[in-house]
């Protein structure tokens, strides 16, 4: 997709803060922090939304779901805890229609979000 931000983050045409990469996926802080770690991981492949990449590519998904708690890992966060999101609609606040999971940590999260 030549549009998509996260695909110019892929390729590099878009600056971004990266944190770890893997053959599958690419992972980075978010510009507008909700927590003191606040990373996407994100499919180097283009899929619209987490309900598309488990009809698709369930080994991918995977994929971003390990890469998502070895942030929390490597960020210091995976033992006191953290949240991993993904907004599926722009009702759920998704706002780039290229599957992320949010990595949300090191601060107490409330429940129910939103």
């Amino acid at each position: 997709m030549t549009d998509c931000l996260f695909c110019k983050i892929v390729s590099g045409d878009v600056p971004a803060k990266i944190v770890r990469e893997s053959a599958g996926t690419v992972a980075f802080r978010d510009i507008n922090p909700q927590a003191p770690t606040h990373v996407l991981v994100i499919p180097r492949d283009h899929h619209p939304t987490v309900g598309e990449l488990a009809a698709s590519d369930v080994e991918l998904l995977a994929e971003v779901v390990r890469e998502a708690h070895q942030v929390a890992v490597d960020d210091g966060i995976a033992e006191t805890g953290y949240r991993v999101v993904f907004n599926t609609g722009a009702q759920a606040g998704q706002t780039v229609f290229h599957v992320h999971a949010h990595v949300l940590g090191g601060r107490g999260l409330n429940w129910p979000p939103g």
